[in-house]
C-alpha cells in the first residue's frame, strides 16, 4: 500500500483560432487547485472556412450570414468540409501542444478538450412524453430530419432538461452532435502531442461550468472570441440555445487599422492598449457593436418564445472570450438590456496562490474553456 496519496490531476485544452490554452487543475479536499497554466499564441485556422470580405456593415444586414444551428427543424444547413485523417494540421497542432506541454510543466498525459462549436450541431427537441427506453430511437430520427450529415457519421449526445411539473404531457430534450472523423481528427492530435484523450464536448459546456456553476437562473454568455462571437443561453445550469456570428477580435483590429490608417498588426497592439482603459469610445466601434446587441436580442426572443420558456425572465450576461474585456461591449450591452452585464471570472470556483491574482485576472476570459475543461471531473 501506498504512503502518498495519489493526486488527481485533470487537464483542460482550448485548441482556437488564436491558439491553445490548457489549465491543470488538482482536486484538493473536493474543490479545483490551480497547478499550472499555458499558452501558446499562434493563428490556427480551426474553425470552418468563411468568407471574412464583408464588412460588419454587410454582415448586418444580410439575415443570412449568421450561423444558425437548428431552430426546432425548420432550417437545415448545408454541410460544409470536415478536416481529414491526412491533414498536415494534426501534426503543426500535435508538435505546438507537445511544446506547450513541456514548458507549462503538466503532470499529467489525461487530458479533456473541446470541439470548435463550427462544427457542432445543438437544438432542443420537445416531444410528447414517452418511455426513457424510446428517447434514443426518437432523437436518432429527429437529427436525421435536421442534421446537414448522415447520422451514422455524427456521434450523438443527448439528456433530459429538468422540468419541476410533473405533470408535464412534454419533455425536452438536449442534444448536442458531432461528426465522428472531427473526433477521430481531435484523437489524433492529442495522440501524437503524447497525450489520452478522455473527454471532448463542446465550448458551451465547459463556459458553463466556469461562468455559471450552480446558478440554475436563465443566463446569457457571450464568447467574443478571435474570429467568431458565440451566444449560448444557459438555462438550469445547461446550455440551452447556441448562436454565432462570424465576427469577433479580428475585427475589432479591422476597424482600428482602417480609422487610424495603420497595419493589421500595430492595430492589434492599439486595441490591447485600449483594453487596458476604463473608458473607450464607441462610435467607431458601433458597427461591430450592433451586430452583437442585436443577436443577443434575437437569441433571447428565440428562446422565450420555445415552449415552456414564455414566463421566464433572464437575469444576467456574462461577456468572455479575448476581446470582452474591451470596455465599450459591456457600457453599450448594458445600455440595451435592463440586466447585469459583467466579464465573468473562471477562476472564481479555482484555488489558487494571492500572489497571482492579477495575472489570472488578466488571462480569466481567454481561459475561460480550458478552465471549465479540467473542471469537468471535480465540479459535478
Amino acid at each position: 500500500m501506498s504512503l502518498f496519496k495519489k493526486t488527481e490531476a485533470y487537464l483542460g485544452i482550448d485548441i482556437g483560432a488564436h491558439g491553445i490554452k490548457l489549465v491543470e487543475l488538482h482536486k484538493t479536499k473536493g474543490r479545483p487547485q490551480l497547478w499550472t497554466y499555458g499558452i501558446a499564441e499562434e493563428d490556427l485556422d480551426i474553425h470552418l472556412p468563411e468568407s471574412h470580405t464583408k464588412s460588419p456593415e454587410e454582415i448586418l444586414i444580410e439575415e443570412n450570414s449568421v450561423f444558425l444551428n437548428s431552430e426546432n427543424g425548420k432550417k437545415k444547413k448545408k454541410a460544409k468540409e470536415l478536416p481529414q485523417l491526412d491533414d498536415p494540421r494534426i501534426d503543426k497542432y500535435a508538435k505546438l501542444l507537445k511544446e506547450l506541454l513541456r514548458r507549462s510543466k503538466v503532470t499529467t498525459n489525461m487530458a479533456t478538450a473541446s470541439l470548435p462549436v463550427s462544427y457542432i450541431f445543438h437544438t432542443v427537441l420537445n416531444l410528447p412524453k414517452v418511455e426513457d427506453k424510446e428517447i434514443e430511437a426518437i432523437v436518432k430520427a429527429e437529427v436525421t430530419k435536421m442534421s446537414p450529415r448522415p447520422i451514422e457519421d455524427m456521434q450523438i449526445v443527448h439528456q433530459k432538461i429538468p422540468n419541476e411539473d410533473e405533470k408535464a404531457k412534454t419533455i425536452s430534450i438536449l442534444v448536442t452532435a458531432a461528426p465522428k472523423i472531427l473526433v477521430q481528427f481531435y484523437t489524433l492530435i492529442f495522440q501524437k502531442a503524447g497525450l489520452q484523450l478522455q473527454e471532448l464536448e463542446t465550448e458551451a459546456f465547459a463556459l458553463e461550468r466556469s461562468l455559471v456553476g450552480r446558478d440554475k437562473a436563465t443566463a446569457m454568455v457571450v464568447d467574443i472570441g478571435a474570429e467568431r462571437t458565440n451566444f449560448f443561453i444557459i438555462d438550469k445550469g445547461l446550455p440551452i440555445t447556441h448562436r454565432s456570428v462570424s465576427e469577433g477580435g479580428n475585427t475589432i483590429d479591422t476597424i482600428l487599422a482602417k480609422a487610424l490608417g495603420v497595419e493589421k498588426d500595430l492595430a492589434s497592439q492599439i486595441k490591447t492598449d485600449l483594453s487596458k482603459m476604463q473608458k473607450v469610445p464607441s462610435e467607431v466601434f458601433m458597427p461591430l457593436i450592433d451586430i452583437i446587441t442585436k443577436e443577443i436580442e434575437y437569441s433571447f426572443d428565440l428562446f422565450l418564445s420555445q415552449t415552456g420558456n414564455e414566463g421566464k425572465k433572464p437575469e444576467k450576461i456574462v461577456l468572455t472570450g479575448g476581446a470582452s474585456v474591451m470596455p465599450f461591449f459591456k457600457e453599450e450591452i448594458e445600455k440595451k438590456f435592463p440586466l447585469k452585464v459583467f466579464v465573468g471570472d473562471p477562476w472564481a470556483r479555482t484555488v489558487y496562490q494571492d500572489g497571482l491574482k492579477q495575472i489570472l485576472d488578466g488571462l480569466g476570459p481567454r481561459m475561460a474553456v480550458s478552465i471549465g475543461l479540467a473542471m469537468r471531473n471535480i465540479v459535478k
